[in-house]
Parts: C-alpha cells; structure tokens; sequence
C-alpha cells in the first residue's frame, strides 16, 4: 500500500513514518513517497527517516520527490500537511494582527484567516489534481486551518477527505487518565468545529464519568486544561473545551500576553526549525538526534503565553502527551484499508449532526470509520453559547472560501469583519491591507 505525504519536507512527518514502523500487519503500508517543493528539507527529513528506519525488517521503503504527478499516481493514501508560506507566513500573519491589536494565532482569529486565505486555492489545486490522478485514494488531511482546508478540499473531493486534528483525542486522554481510566476505554463526547469543541462527557463502561470531574475542584484543577481555563469557569460551562477556546474566553489577556513577548509562536519555529534543517546539511550530524532534541523544545513550549496568562508555568510532562496525529492516521488509515471498525473524532461533513449547520459544513465530531470511510455519529444539540461561537466562525469559514474563489476583496474583509476576534469593519479592512504587503499570493484578492 503506498502513501503520499504532501509537505513531506515537514517537521512533522517522522511522527508519521514512526507510527507507520510500529505497524506489522497485513495490508500495511510499505511505500512511502515524500512531496515538497524545497528538494533540502526533503533530503533533511529522508535522513531522518533512514535513521528511524535502522535495523526496523521490513520498513516501508521511502521515495523522495518534488514531481507532484509522479507522487499522486498509484496512492492509496494522501497525507496534506502542507504549510503554504512557510513559517515565514505565519510569523507574518502573526505581526500584522498584533500591530491591529487583535489574535494573530495561525488557526484562529485574523491569523487563521490570512493563512486560510493563502492555503485554500493551493489545497483546491491539489485536490483537483488528486481527484484525476489519484481518483481512489483517500486523503487525510492535517493542513490548517484543518476544518476550512478540507470543506475546500470536499467539494471535490467529498467523503473520500477526512481531516484530522490531535487536540481532541489529547484531551479527551487527559480526562480519562485524571478519572483514572483507561483512555483506550472511554468514549469522549466531543462536538464542534476544528480547534472549536467542547468535551461534554467521558462514558467508562457506559456512565459518564464528566460530572464527577466538575464537581471535584482537586481533580480539575490537575490537569492542563483545568489550570488553562480554572475550574470555576469549567464548572460554569458544565464542559471542558479544547485549549483553543482559551483565544476566545481569556482574548484582551491572551493578546496582550502576545504583544509583550520577545517573538511570536511562529517566529520561534521559524528559527527553531532553521536551525534544524540547516544543521542537517552537515551529513555527520545525527539526523534522529537532532530531530528529537529539536521536537521537544517544540512541544514543552507550546501555547507557553497562554499558560503564562493562566498562571501555570511550564507543562507538565503528563500534560505533553497528544493525541498523537500520527496515531490518528494511522489508526484512520486501518480501519478504511482492512476495515478495522473504529470511532475516532475526526473533521468530516456535518451531513444531518448537527441542524444548526448544513450537510456540506465540515464539523469535528466522534465518527464511526470501516471501509467506506467516516461516520459522524449522532450528537446532542449545541448549548447556545457554543452555537454563537460555531455558526459565526463557521460565517467567517464560508466568507473565505468564498473569496478564495472570487478573488473579491470585499468578501475577504467580511471574512475578518465577521471573526469575533476582530469585531471592526475598520479594523478588518486594514488587517487585509496589511496582509496584501506582506503576502505576494494574496494578489488574486484584486476584484470588488
């Protein structure tokens, strides 16, 4: 079976080919084809693959490219975890909605828009190209913003796209090794939008064991998200939400925390990950090493200006482990390839899940997958605080790829007018002025 990474240059992609080592069943994957348009960071990262690959029998072989159409032809599987604009670009998008004194962050608020903006017409062309090159193959996609890259992508596409995010699956461990579950075991109430979603229940053996965490402030209070939001707000909700929401819940400090830092997120992995790929063109640095020193960094300083907001320092090594996106891809890629039945949550097309949004709306829900692809299963209605925040960055989803489409500048600054996090006409029309400057493949925006 053959998989083709799109963005096989990227970070990331060990992950993937780590998880794809571990498995040794029938019907595996056996041949892996790296695509990215940097022929360097795909030699750095095929390094760092061979080294995984050392003394593994019968590693899936590992073909480099940077031929789009020789990648796609005979795939099974696409994997797009593509990054349009580099880190540059985020690092970008970041600066300019702080100079606006709104969120920059890279999927959310002014940033994700930019970023949507630039990503989707490039994730159309690929999925077009997939659809004549590779018409069987499913695609998972990771791309972000990940919920707005595959409604693009399903529309030509459809079902046979399924998107992909760890936060919800790291979460939903979080709260079961705090009951003191197996995370294996239970099944998380999960509803949403991607990096929008609420954990409304955990069932271990059929009871739900959520009530009991809101109502033990010791227990709430001991993991990442519970000092993140605090564990009066948590107990107001009656839900524990994704980390993301903390833009949204705690803005004006989360904002005012970004503005005072010495860099931004993006502009950390940009010289983090610089430095990386350029210390892998010395061919007797450890490539594996490297790499997983380089990771670690990554990981313990994720989201560190939140935590700084919230009070709670550094994380917790148990609070570094994620749902694992690797592991979710794989575990995805299982159950459509050999029909392993599985429920995973995954970003799919609401169809009739949630009434608050139509049948094509890409949502983040549990889903039953088999052979035929992912199932959303059926959720409780939205609380109606949760269905203002959903339908109006759904609104803003919409506007972008409207835009995207249209290439008019007009429905652009709608897409940001309409973001809670921008809330100003104003404010939203100089954020896409200030975006033009900076991103020459924003220029398509030129009509009325």
């Amino acid at each position: 079976m053959k998989l083709t990474i799109l963005g096989g240059g990227g970070f990331r992609v060990p992950l993937v080919y780590g998880a794809l080592l571990a498995d040794h069943a029938e019907g595996r994957v056996t041949a892996v084809t790296l695509y990215d348009t940097d022929a360097d960071r795909l030699t750095a990262v095929a390094r760092v693959l061979g080294d995984q690959a050392a003394n593994v029998p019968d590693a899936p072989a590992v073909h480099a490219t940077t031929d789009l159409d020789e990648a796609l032809r005979g795939a099974d599987f696409v994997f797009s975890a593509i990054r349009v604009g580099g880190l540059e670009g985020r690092a970008a998008d970041e600066r300019v909605a702080l100079d606006e004194g709104v969120l920059g962050q890279e999927t959310v608020g002014a940033g994700g828009i930019a970023y949507g903006l630039r990503t989707v017409p490039v994730a159309v062309g690929l999925a077009r190209r997939i659809a004549r090159l590779a018409p069987n193959a499913w695609v998972i996609n990771f791309t972000n913003p990940a919920g707005l890259v595959t409604e693009a992508m399903s529309r030509h596409l459809g079902d046979r796209v399924i998107g992909i995010c760890d936060s919800p699956v790291g979460l939903g461990r979080r709260i079961a090794r705090v009951l003191g579950a197996d995370p294996d075991r239970a099944r998380i109430d999960y509803v949403g939008l991607n990096h929008l979603g609420w954990v409304r229940g955990l069932r271990v053996d059929g009871r739900d064991e959520l009530p009991r965490l809101l109502a033990d402030p010791a227990l709430l209070g001991s993991f990442e998200e519970g000092r993140l939001f605090g564990t009066d707000w948590l107990k107001s909700l009656g839900a524990v939400p994704n980390e993301y929401l903390h833009y949204y819940y705690f803005n004006r400090e989360a904002v005012r925390a970004y503005q005072d830092a010495e860099q931004t997120r993006g502009a950390f992995l940009r010289e983090q990950q610089e430095g990386f790929y350029a210390r892998m063109k010395d061919p007797a640095v450890p490539a594996l090493r490297a790499w997983d020193r380089t990771r670690a960094e990554r990981e313990a300083t994720y989201m560190a200006e939140n935590r700084e907001v919230a009070g709670v320092g550094e994380r917790d090594e148990s609070d570094l482990e994620s749902g694992g996106y690797e592991n979710v891809a794989l575990a995805l890629m299982r159950a459509v390839a050999r029909n392993e039945r599985t429920s995973l949550i995954l970003n799919v097309r609401n169809r009739t899940t949630l009434s608050v949004l139509d049948a094509d709306a890409v949502i983040e829900v549990p889903c039953l997958v088999d052979a035929n692809g992912a199932h959303p299963v059926a959720v409780d209605p939205l609380p109606y605080h949760a269905v203002g925040l959903v339908t109006a960055v759904k609104a803003v989803e919409r506007a972008v790829l409207d835009a995207a489409e249209s290439g008019s500048r007009a429905t652009a600054v709608k897409a940001f007018a309409l973001h809670p996090l921008v809330d100003s006409v104003t404010v939203a029309g100089r954020l896409l002025d200030g975006y033009l400057k900076v991103h020459p493949g924003l220029a398509y925006l030129n009509r009325p």
